[in-house]
């Protein structure tokens, strides 16, 4: 079934988007042959720029129809999203002043690089590098995935159209570097905000209400199932869950690029204060899911082909074709696509940032300062296009399981970044052992679970406490980081290869 009404709406914001990455290269024009100018747009972003790109970044088109989805398949388990989106914000509050003060004042560009100038050590820095492209390469296939269900909701055939916005992608990442997902962030943002505002006004008006809406909801769907006797349940899953993530989301390459990218350590607290706007938008598109199940589209026929292609992904579509004319649903289609460009832009850049200051500057002799910028733009062609390959041979199940690993992956760097910004007690080769403990600990666990969840029951004491993987191996990683720094700082101490000052950690 096709929707002309909406393609030509989605086609033209899709193309009013294409030229404003293009014309990003003038907007606050510095010169993109320096890495800084092009990986981090000169470090010139002010509050509000800075606003809309941390959000940008961080609530990507994946979030607008995985978290519905889950609500409308799992039910209450899907608000984990509202305090995971509540308490990173303290973090970046406490933490990443700090970090931006020293990346600047050292001309660092990267969280791996902050790490090797304060251990001397390039062999960790190296670790927690790759651990960021690894875990970022199917986070960008995540936000292919959420742009080719709206494709295919619009009844659009075929990979052509995504591989052709993806190409287009690469060409204004190349060209314009960060300055274009800001730009782009803007727009994405602001459509977002109105598709979601209209989207809670309307639908529970023309299904009765949100009492006729709740009504309608399974009660095990309402609310966690209490826990058994000698067991925490799905409490302390939920909680850990929530921990968890908040740890790990401004460690991801692409978010702290959009952190580091602010101008000065006030923005970023300003930031801190008025980011949770998004986390009261995402509350109100979590009830999206809702609403789609009481609405019944899942059993409308003309949505039965999709259902049976996305799954629940295809839920927030299904739910904007029933209830809005054709011209609104492009909207909030286009919306949705472009809420994929931005991050997957940011997430290209940020890993080609990596790429040449922790590995090609580091380990490849005769590198120079002069072609970074050039060898960061053609890696950010080489993550785009290994996303753009990644979904179309690789089945979309695999994507969401390395999705799932990447972020039992990316917490295993907190101790190394979060614990050095306000430390030197730590030990360059501890906190090696320990991110090589916690990666191997939580992909074993995962493994066993069989790559179909996140929550792995651990009993203690004859107590039975179901808890986020990824907070129990960064648990153990931080300790095992912890007892090995004792003996090492005492005999083979790396404070010798420390680039930075002790007052830059007051």
């Amino acid at each position: 079934m096709t929707y002309p009404a909406a393609t030509l709406v989605f086609l033209a914001l899709i193309a009013v988007v294409i030229v404003l990455g293009f014309t990003a290269a003038r907007w606050n024009a510095g010169n993109l042959e320096h890495i800084e100018e092009w990986g981090l747009g000169g470090r010139r972003f002010g509050t509000w720029v800075s606003w809309f790109l941390i959000g940008g970044d961080a609530y990507t088109a994946y979030t607008f129809i995985a978290i519905p989805a889950l609500m409308f398949g799992a039910g209450a388990i899907g608000f984990f999203a509202l305090p995971y989106t509540v308490l990173i914000y303290p973090i970046l509050y406490l933490v990443f002043p700090k970090l931006w003060k020293v990346a600047h004042k050292y001309g660092y560009i990267t969280g791996p690089e902050f790490v090797r100038g304060r251990y001397g050590n390039k062999h960790l820095a190296l670790a927690i590098g790759l651990t960021g492209i690894f875990a970022t390469m199917p986070y960008i296939a995540l936000q292919l995935i959420g742009m080719q269900t709206v494709i295919g909701a619009l009844g659009i055939p075929g990979h052509v159209p995504l591989i052709v916005a993806f190409t287009v992608l690469a060409a204004f990442t190349y060209t314009s570097g960060l300055r274009a997902p800001a730009m782009i962030a803007i727009v994405k943002d602001l459509l977002i905000y109105l598709t979601v505002i209209v989207a809670v006004i309307v639908i529970p008006a023309e299904l009765g209400g949100f009492g006729a809406i709740f009504a309608k909801i399974a009660p095990a769907k309402l609310l966690l199932a209490a826990p058994p006797a000698g067991s925490t349940g799905a409490y302390s899953g939920y909680a850990t869950l929530a921990l968890g993530s908040a740890m790990a989301l401004f460690l991801y390459p692409h978010t702290t690029t959009g952190i580091l990218s602010s101008s000065g350590p006030q923005v970023i607290r300003r930031n801190a204060v008025l980011l949770p706007a998004y986390s009261v938008m995402l509350g109100l598109l979590a009830l999206v899911g809702y609403m789609a199940v009481a609405s019944g589209v899942k059993d409308m026929p003309q949505f039965a082909a999709g259902f049976k292609q996305y799954g629940t992904s295809f839920a927030v579509p299904a739910l904007v074709l029933e209830a809005f004319p054709g011209w609104f649903a492009g909207v909030a289609f286009g919306a949705i696509a472009i809420g994929a460009l931005v991050p997957a832009a940011i997430m290209a850049i940020a890993s080609a940032n990596i790429f040449t200051r922790d590995i090609y500057s580091q380990f490849m002799p005769g590198s120079v300062a002069s072609g970074e910028a050039k060898v960061a733009k053609l890696f950010s062609l080489v993550m785009v296009a290994g996303a753009l390959v990644f979904i179309l041979v690789i089945p979309a199940t695999y994507a969401v399981q390395l999705q799932l690993l990447g972020g039992m992956w990316i917490i295993q760097t907190f101790p190394a970044i979060v614990f050095s910004v306000f430390t030197r007690f730590f030990n360059g080769w501890a906190l090696l052992a320990g991110w090589a403990v916690g990666i191997i600990s939580a992909t074993w666990l995962v493994a066993l679970n069989h790559f179909a969840g996140s929550i792995w029951a651990f009993h203690v004491l004859g107590f039975t406490l179901p808890s986020y993987i990824a907070l129990a191996t960064v648990l153990l990683n931080a300790v095992v980081a912890a007892v090995l720094s004792l003996p090492m700082n005492a005999f083979c101490s790396d404070r010798a290869g420390d680039e930075t000052r002790a007052e830059d950690y007051v």
